[in-house]
Formats: C-alpha cells, sequence, structure tokens
C-alpha cells in the first residue's frame, strides 16, 4: 500500500501531517487538535464470511445490530487482530487508513462524517496523518452511506 501515491494518482487534495505516536483515533485527534467527529476510525467488521471497512467519527461507536440491518446480513462480527493484520499488512496495527478499496475490501460509512467539511485519518502509521475535504474522502473511498455510528456518552 502506497497511500500518498494512491491519493496522488487520484488527484487527491489533501494536507500529509506528521505527529507524536497517538494509538487510538481520539488521541490522534487530541495531537492533531480536532474534534474527535473530524477522525474518521476505521474498524473492520466481517458481515456474513465478507469483510467491511467501516469507517465512522472517532468520537462514535458502531451499533452492530443496526450496522447487520444496514448491510442486510445475518451475522455481523469485529475481526480480530490476526484477520486485521493479514488483510493490512503494510499498515501498523490499529493505523490502516479508512480507504477499503486500496485493500480490496467494500467501505461503508456512518452519515454522520457526512456532515463534516473535512476529515483526518491515519495514514498505514501511528505517527501521520492525512486530512482532506469530506468531499475528497468520498471520492477517494466511494463508501456506502449507511446509519450504524452512536455518539459516546
Amino acid at each position: 500500500m502506497d497511500l500518498r501515491w494512491y491519493l496522488d494518482q487520484m488527484g487527491i487534495r489533501y494536507h500529509w501531517s506528521h505527529h507524536d505516536t497517538a494509538y487510538t483515533a481520539q488521541d490522534m485527534a487530541r495531537k492533531e487538535d480536532v474534534s474527535g467527529k473530524k477522525v474518521v476510525k476505521p474498524v473492520l467488521v466481517e458481515a456474513d464470511g465478507q469483510f467491511v471497512l467501516c469507517a465512522l467519527p472517532a468520537s462514535h461507536f458502531i451499533d452492530m445490530e443496526e450496522l447487520r440491518r444496514e448491510l442486510n446480513a445475518r451475522e455481523a462480527r469485529l475481526a480480530d487482530e490476526p484477520q486485521i493484520a493479514q488483510l493490512f499488512a503494510d499498515c501498523e496495527l490499529g493505523a490502516e487508513p479508512p480507504v477499503g478499496r486500496l485493500f480490496g475490501i467494500a467501505t461503508v460509512m456512518d452519515d454522520s462524517l457526512a456532515r463534516q467539511d473535512e476529515v483526518i485519518f491515519q495514514a498505514g502509521t501511528h505517527q501521520d496523518a492525512v486530512r482532506m475535504s469530506i468531499q475528497d474522502y468520498l471520492r477517494l473511498a466511494q463508501p456506502r452511506i449507511a446509519h450504524f455510528g452512536r455518539p459516546r456518552a
């Protein structure tokens, strides 16, 4: 995976930044001084035997029952670390970019992200981030938009 090359090939306007190590999306939001609503958190889910990369704000969690309904799946569960490591072999575990197309996986995005003017996400490491407009993210990821995220209390 060469995210920077892919962004350039797609003609995406973006800003690449480097920050202190951040292991969670909320931590990255603090280091990048942005709201957790703008940080796209990728979560790999296995639905009826197929992997789907869910993209939602760092400030939210997945309502698995709602996601299952949105995907018309009988079963949906979080992927385990060995599965994530295998599918995203070129990325540091937990720093995967929320662009399933890079890895041959469909992306489904929570509709709450569509209300943001720009988004930011980890770029394959715990120290690199990419910021872009939501329109460019939509063009890049080509996600299916669904309602499955819930704000953390």
